[in-house]
């Protein structure tokens, strides 16, 4: 098993540094091209009215008379959604199982970008053996609030990290012949009123904090497709919005590939058409029960308008041909790698990513991980334990073949040596409180224990398929707040008092209010939504066969109340709009900008051992800055340390951040064993945008070069002078 991974892992890294199957961002093959062209002069009108709008709920139009096929799209980012045939209506013919990946968040805590290619390349293969041919995911929106629901399938509130991730990710995905598609451009960063909201961000935080990752995606990461989103920026609905996708999108970054919309991001014809979208998907009407698609704003209506002359069919054609170019190059016309589904390497792939997902946030005195020789019992208590996830959430549901939940993966690696003892604790149910019934079990239950493991945290809503109002981590709704739902608060600080050997773990997307109950339990682990084989993943951490090395890619605050876009900004906005009036100061950038204390750390993460940070050395050439430091492993423990590089500059002519996240690397370590860790560092490292002269400024001066373990958990320092 480990050499089937081992082998996967190599030819992963080598794919990141070649992306053989990708589309290139500013080049285009001239072969390729011709081949277009020449299609595109045989169709008639009609045709190419019928290729740039949905024929069914996922799928495009193709010409068969010119041989172009259907354009299969599917949900989602962490695996191949359940099949729906042409409708919106699961099959459920129990045949579509595919591997549930760990969502997105999860992924993203790991902190290596070498299996965010082998996460995509999992999803690419089936994806490909579903015969799908573009894969709705990654989304990478920026974790603005703590409260959005969708939190848990993005990545981080962090530019840089989530840049570093996401190539990865596409390349994974592309290699395997399929495309992905970017999602959702733009500043859709929360679900409460994301049907029209107008969202106001400032040039700079647009250019520094919300544009970043998406611009890596597509002139690094070479991604095929990008998804719209329904939001309005700047009063223009973001999938045709002129600024973004027009002069951004496919001016600045030379973007050739086709832009769809979110499925019924689409609001009129004229504007939409020429505001950039090339493929409108799922337009309110296509949920009838019998649809007419030619009602579709790109359908009836953009025919008329070509026709009396409103529109240029050049304007149609340009649709067109990205829709062809992206069809080209994922050999939709000729025969594509056959892929593969649900096998036991793509579940080991999804168990290294859990392993290496999963934070552990607190570990006094050592509770953690639990010692076989002097354990006898474990009181396994909250919902979570037995609850699995991958097919609640919205359109990111997964239909796994198993799903291994964290009372599952303990009593497996427990054996018979160990007794388990289960205690639900809190029911998950629409406005449920603390039950004191389900409580004194639990508090009874972890009396009797040697250690207490309560699972909890968040959950993908009550009922995905009743939509409740209440919902947590699913599409559509955001977090009432940031409170333990349930009566959670009450059972933990119950079992704590009962049990000093207490360890919470929290499933969920993101932050959650923890000031209850954070000092009287001595573990706590941060576990996202860990996918297939989480529950063995998580085991392993707990029982110390498997050392963690999860770190936060959002910082958890104490409060909602600390949260900067609450502190500072808006959220929810009014009915119209909602202004990031926090700026550039999302995250960390804020919580050390502005000394306020976090819960937990962004960048943070424990370890079973510890290391130690060499002092650096730093080297200056041609602008370029290199910085290389030792890392040493002290402990009795093979570990993996995230060497995090952040910058300070020392004295700016606009306000900058306390630091900024510039570098990081990964480091796996045997006891005693020392590496050297190089960082490069070019122009952008030391650069802030200058929304007057509408360009990236590198001030001369001081900067300071600041390198840990987490934002707030420095070990070594030095500072250059440019």
């Amino acid at each position: 098993m480990k050499t089937k991974f081992t082998r996967l892992f190599l030819c992963t890294a080598l794919g990141l540094l070649l992306g053989t199957g990708a589309l290139r961002a500013q080049d285009t093959d001239p072969s390729v091209e011709a081949k277009v062209e020449d299609l595109i002069k045989k169709m008639t009108l009609e045709e190419k009215i019928g290729m740039i709008h949905a024929n069914s709920s996922f799928t495009s139009a193709g010409v068969p008379r010119l041989g172009i096929p259907e354009m299969v799209t599917s949900d989602g980012p962490h695996g191949v959604r359940p099949e729906h045939g042409r409708d919106w209506t699961l099959d459920n013919k129990g045949n579509d199982s595919s591997t549930y990946l760990p969502v997105g968040i999860t992924l993203a805590s790991t902190w290596n970008p070498e299996l965010g290619y082998a996460f995509g390349s999992v999803l690419g293969s089936e994806a490909n053996y579903r015969g799908k041919d573009v894969i709705l995911g990654p989304g990478i929106n920026i974790m603005r609030t703590p409260l959005n629901g969708r939190n848990f399938e993005y990545m981080s509130e962090d530019p840089y990290l989530i840049s570093k991730m996401v190539v990865g990710y596409i390349k994974g995905v592309q290699d395997q012949g399929v495309s992905a598609s970017l999602k959702h451009f733009m500043g859709n960063n929360q679900e409460i009123r994301r049907d029209g909201i107008n969202v106001e961000i400032s040039e700079r935080a647009l250019r520094e904090i919300y544009l970043p990752g998406f611009k890596a995606a597509v002139v690094e990461g070479n991604v095929n497709t990008v998804m719209g989103s329904y939001n309005k920026f700047r009063g223009e609905y973001c999938t045709y919005n002129d600024y973004l996708v027009n002069k951004i999108l496919k001016g600045e970054w030379g973007f050739k590939g086709l832009v769809m919309s979110d499925w019924g991001a689409i609001h009129s014809t004229k504007e939409a058409l020429l505001g950039g979208a090339d493929l409108e998907m799922g337009t309110d009407l296509s949920m009838l029960p019998n649809p007419d698609y030619n009602k579709f704003f790109f359908a009836d209506p953009a025919l008329r308008m070509v026709k009396n002359g409103e529109i240029k069919e050049s304007v149609i054609d340009d649709k067109v041909r990205r829709i062809l170019r992206v069809m080209f190059k994922t050999h939709m016309f000729d025969k594509r790698k056959p892929g593969s589904y649900a096998t036991r390497e793509h579940f080991d792939v999804a168990k290294k990513v859990a392993e290496e997902g999963i934070v552990l946030l607190q570990n006094k005195k050592n509770v953690l991980p639990f010692n076989r020789s002097n354990l006898k019992t474990i009181a396994v208590i909250g919902a979570n334990a037995n609850r699995e996830n991958a097919m609640g959430g919205g359109s990111s549901q997964i239909r796994p073949p198993y799903e291994v939940t964290p009372l599952q993966g303990l009593q497996k690696l427990a054996g018979t040596g160990i007794g388990v003892h289960f205690e639900q604790g809190y029911a998950i149910a629409k406005d449920a409180k603390a039950d004191p019934a389900l409580i004194e079990r639990a508090v009874q239950a972890a009396k009797a224990a040697d250690v207490a493991v309560i699972v909890g945290g968040w959950t993908h809503g009550y009922d995905y398929s009743k939509w409740s109002d209440n919902a947590y981590d699913t599409e559509g709704y955001d977090k009432p707040d940031m409170k333990m739902p349930f009566g959670q608060d009450e059972l933990i600080t119950a079992v704590a008092k009962a049990n000093p050997n207490t360890v919470v773990v929290l499933y969920g997307g993101g932050p959650i209010d923890m000031t209850a109950w954070v000092n009287k339990v001595k573990g706590i682990i941060q576990a996202g939504y860990p996918g297939i084989e989480g529950g063995t993943a998580l085991a392993e951490i707990l029982f110390g066969d498997v050392n963690p090395s999860g770190k936060l890619t959002v910082t958890f605050p104490k409060t909602l109340g600390d949260s900067p876009a609450h502190k500072l900004g808006e959220y929810p906005g009014d009915s119209i709009n909602v202004r990031y009036n926090e700026d550039i100061f999302v995250g960390y950038r804020y919580f050390d900008t502005y000394k306020v204390a976090p819960q937990f750390a962004f960048g943070h993460g424990l370890s079973y051992t510890s290391f130690e940070y060499g002092k650096p050395a730093v080297t200056v050439n041609n602008g370029q800055v290199r910085v290389t430091m030792s890392i040493r492993n002290k402990g009795n423990r093979a570990g993996a340390e995230v060497v995090q590089l952040y910058v300070k500059d020392k004295k700016a002519a606009v306000k900058r951040p306390e630091k900024e996240l510039k570098a990081f690397s990964k480091v796996m370590l045997q006891p005693g064993e020392s590496k050297s860790v190089s960082f490069d560092l070019n122009k952008d490292a030391f650069s802030y945008f200058d929304d007057k002269q509408m360009q990236w400024v590198q001030e001369p001066g001081d900067f300071e070069l600041l390198i840990g373990s987490s934002s707030r958990d420095i070990r070594a320092k030095d500072k250059v002078t440019l």
